[in-house]
């Protein structure tokens, strides 16, 4: 890692920065600047490439550095969860770290995936979890397994988890089970025939996987499963393009929201333990927007 590149020169200071392995595709950058700007924060917030195995070297180094804070992303959520000080009970609960705060050289970690994904649907669909029955599509990863617990605590009443290896679903089942006061929860196979049943007892659908980044990425579900009455959230999104999930839905004529509004709402969180005040999102979004169109 080239250190003396991160605590270098810049102009405002770098003072926040987004890790990952590899990092060069992240628009963090071009949201989190003009935010910093429009309040006034004389920092800037740079992308740095980790290596797998050095993610705790890193948070030491940016602390030395003088740095306020780190967005987390793949593959280091679950590395930073043992790399950190202190670990908000949220986060412990999800089982990874994405926001790191620090704070007089304590290394503070959050997770802003489950919280986001709230802040997404209910500002997409003017819904609640508590509301919807939620079909996780890629339950046993990550992502998939924070949306998963973050809809059980915020008492989603049906629960159907999917996942290609159906052992990593079923030990998420078991993880909620021993919440306490969980709700319905279920794991299908990913099967045409066991999709099409469990999607009609289910109102919002999320893809938690990484399909739908390419063109001729497999389809996650048959091209007419999903129907009018269903909302649509695909974790992931392409420039250029909508994933196949949501051109179909388009078609079905559902309610959709893509990967953009939860990079979004996950990055105001950030910002709010970063600096203890909400952060400027229409500036947020307007910077976020124009990194894709570019």
């Amino acid at each position: 890692m080239n250190w003396d590149a991160v605590a270098g020169r810049f102009a405002p200071p770098a003072r926040l920065a987004v890790i990952g392995d590899p990092i060069g595709h992240s628009r963090s950058p071009q949201m989190h600047n003009p935010a910093l700007k429009a309040c006034g924060k004389d920092a800037q917030y740079i992308r740095v490439q980790v290596p797998v195995g050095r993610v705790a070297e890193a948070f030491r180094q940016f602390a030395a550095c003088g740095f306020l804070g780190v967005n987390i992303t793949i593959p280091h959520k679950f590395e930073a969860l043992d790399a950190v000080d202190v670990l908000d009970s949220l986060a412990k609960q999800l089982g990874a770290v994405n926001t790191l705060a620090i704070r007089e050289g304590r290394l503070h970690g959050y997770n802003s995936d489950g919280p986001g994904f709230l802040r997404s649907v209910r500002e997409a669909f003017g819904a609640e979890i508590q509301d919807l029955r939620v079909l996780i599509l890629g339950a046993g990863g990550g992502a998939g397994r924070a949306v998963a617990v973050q809809s059980a605590l915020s008492g989603c009443p049906k629960l159907t988890l999917v996942n290609r290896s159906r052992s990593k679903a079923e030990a998420v089942a078991a993880e909620i089970g021993a919440l306490g006061g969980s709700p319905d929860v279920c794991v299908r196979p990913w099967e045409d025939e066991a999709l099409r049943e469990a999607l009609a007892d289910t109102d919002l659908i999320v893809n938690a996987t990484s399909l739908g980044m390419k063109a001729d990425d497999a389809r996650l579900l048959p091209s007419d499963a999903v129907e009018a009455r269903h909302l649509v959230f695909d974790m992931v999104y392409r420039a250029g393009g909508e994933t196949t999930l949501l051109a179909d839905a388009h078609v079905a004529g559902a309610q959709t929201v893509d990967g953009l509004t939860l990079l979004l709402h996950q990055g105001a969180i950030s910002f709010e333990h970063w600096f203890g005040q909400p952060a400027p999102l229409e500036v947020m979004r307007e910077g976020l927007q124009n990194a894709v169109k570019a």
